[in-house]
């Protein structure tokens, strides 16, 4: 294969990737968009740590099967918005759950 024009081809190489890209993001975004996340409460008793839950879900929850404890740890801080890993007992912990 002869190149004639080097600025077209790479031009149309360029246009090319971005409909490839552009499709893979609507794609991705209806497959992540079509399972709508469910979430369980967890009241906190005495002496539970952010660790002991984790690890218990890991068990437990399908949703964190194949995760490590530590990312478990973080996605909980996350969508309960703590800064920190203190717990206080009584407190309600929002866990994702399929």
């Amino acid at each position: 294969m002869v190149v004639l024009n080097k600025k077209k081809f790479a031009r149309a190489i360029l246009i090319i990737m971005g409909i490839i890209i552009g499709l893979n993001f609507i794609i991705m975004n209806k497959v992540f968009s079509s399972q709508e996340m469910t979430y369980r409460e967890v009241t906190v008793i005495e002496g539970d740590t952010l660790w002991d839950i984790a690890s218990r879900e890991k068990t437990t929850n399908p949703y964190y099967e194949d995760d490590d404890v530590r990312d478990i740890i973080s996605n909980i801080k996350h969508i309960n918005n703590l800064e920190s890993s203190n717990l206080k007992e009584n407190q309600v912990l929002r866990i994702p759950t399929f």
